[in-house]
């Protein structure tokens, strides 16, 4: 194999990959640590643990993804500007598939080993994380392919991946941490959301039903309002009921969502830059909301 040839493969993996959707398994990690952190309970080495393991699993849900959508052929976002045909791109699908189950291997080595430090009950947590972001494609579930995407990620990847942080790190569980994810986890199918809007023509012409499919590109921008109005006016609710600490630091975060929704309303092939926008101002927003519990009150 020649070094264009490896270059090629590499190219193909990363594409797999897509590490810019690392943001969403580190800022929900991210939120459960500092939680805990902030009642008193974090630890430092289970830290650690539990947003490496958070970002294996999501790397193995990226690629466990791109290989079953490959198997469904839906193609036209993976390897074929790569010149990467029969056998060999076989072969390479099969590569990010292995790499995928790889990275699920040592996401569950880590749990297993949290496991035996807090109890049996993170094991659930884990597990179903793991299992339901294989069958985002995978047979024979394929809950993308029922529209129920954007519904399933907003507690797999938010609200379990939030609370089970918590748990890894603090050792308990606590309902305050079930409603303090709420914000962030809207915006986590906000994410999964936008992917739907730019892919519109696309998954209607291959017969992929999702969401945004079954509801339209209207009730989906409708739905778009109605989850980043969840993000910031949960905040907001969440502040009245004294369950975060400052409300006004949040809104810095809301210039971001500017480029998201003008790419709303942009014709077919011209709403790509909606993902890396998006993912943006998700970063910018948990981050945010992060450090918001860690500034002094007054």
């Amino acid at each position: 194999m020649n070094l264009p040839d490896v270059k090629r493969y590499v190219r193909a993996w990363w594409s797999a990959f897509r590490a810019i959707s690392l943001v969403i398994a580190a800022a929900s990690c991210g939120l459960g640590i500092a939680l805990a952190y902030y009642d008193g309970r974090g630890d430092l080495l289970r830290a650690v643990l539990v947003m490496a393991a958070g970002l294996f699993i999501q790397s193995g849900v990226n690629l466990a993804n791109d290989f079953f959508e490959f198997k469904q052929r839906n193609i036209e976002d993976k390897v074929p500007h790569l010149a990467i045909f029969g056998r060999e791109r076989e072969v390479i699908e099969w590569v990010i598939f292995a790499s995928g189950m790889a990275f699920y291997g040592l996401a569950a080595l880590i749990g297993l080993y949290l496991v035996w430090m807090i109890g049996y009950p993170l094991l659930i947590l884990g597990a179903a994380g793991m299992v339901g972001g294989y069958f985002y494609t995978g047979e024979p579930f394929n809950y993308k392919r029922r529209g129920l995407g954007v519904v399933l990620v907003f507690f797999l990847m938010g609200v379990l991946m939030i609370g089970g942080a918590y748990y890894a790190v603090s050792g308990t569980l606590s309902p305050r941490v079930l409603w303090v994810s709420i914000p962030v986890s809207a915006l986590v199918s906000l994410i999964l959301l936008s992917n739907e809007i730019r892919d519109f023509e696309y998954d209607v012409r291959h017969g992929f039903r999702t969401l945004t499919v079954r509801a339209g590109p209207g009730r989906s921008r409708i739905l778009f309002y109605f989850l980043a109005a969840a993000a910031y006016g949960g905040s907001a609710v969440l502040y009245a009921a004294g369950l975060f600490p400052h409300l006004l630091f949040i809104y810095f975060g809301l210039p971001f969502l500017i480029k998201p929704i003008l790419s709303l309303y942009k014709r077919e092939g011209r709403r790509k830059q909606i993902i890396p926008d998006i993912m943006l101002h998700h970063l910018v927003f948990s981050a945010l909301f992060i450090v918001t519990y860690f500034i002094p009150r007054r």
